[in-house]
């Protein structure tokens, strides 16, 4: 019975971790674009400066 309930945990918590860390996979991803276009406008906003 109790090794029951710890598989049964164990397997909540593996089951948890993982959704946490392809969550925060698709955090970083998109943080990561949303740097890019900042780059990208500062980027175009200074070439037009220059010309």
């Amino acid at each position: 019975m109790m090794k029951k309930i710890f598989a049964s945990l164990l397997a909540t918590l593996f089951l948890a971790s993982t959704v946490l860390t392809l969550s925060a996979c698709n955090t970083v991803e998109g943080a990561g674009k949303d740097i890019e276009k900042g780059g990208q406008a500062i980027k175009n906003e200074a070439n037009e400066h220059k010309n």
